[in-house]
């Protein structure tokens, strides 16, 4: 009876993946997006942007219409959130995720900016690709 209890245990305990524990691509972006917070709220843009895929065909499509390439992106944070009262505090809410192909994902979420000078708070669609064994986000729309 024991032998059961522990085997019923262990298949129970198996079958769990926590977040900790999760080696799966989905864990892996959102570890990504975790570093994104973790830069941004230390007033740290060029950290939050080695997320980003480093090439001239990245695009970031915002309010203003699209901006293509990492540095023009990197260029544009800048001028909006010139220093860290500006960019405030970031939190995302990862709403859903969608693989695509192998190396591949679509992300949905919310972004939200606690600031002293007025909250912000829009949604994000992002494409992320694997490369070279890392998922960078390709394609970033945010409204």
């Amino acid at each position: 009876m024991r032998s059961l209890v522990i085997i019923i245990a262990l298949i129970a305990f198996c079958g769990q993946n926590p977040l900790w524990a999760q080696s799966t691509d989905e864990g892996r972006i959102r570890m990504l997006m975790a570093s994104q917070i973790k830069a941004w709220n230390q007033g740290n843009l060029d950290g939050f942007m080695e997320t980003y895929w480093k090439s001239d065909s990245l695009i970031f499509i915002g309010k203003k219409g699209p901006t293509y390439g990492w540095k023009a992106t990197l260029e544009n944070y800048k001028k909006g959130y010139p220093d860290k009262a500006a960019m405030g505090t970031l939190s995302f809410d990862l709403l859903e995720f969608k693989k695509l192909a192998g190396d591949v994902y679509f992300v949905v979420g919310k972004w939200m900016l606690a600031r002293t000078a007025g909250d912000l708070s829009g949604h994000f669609t992002l494409v992320l690709r694997k490369i070279d064994g890392d998922w960078k986000i390709i394609a970033d729309h945010s409204s």
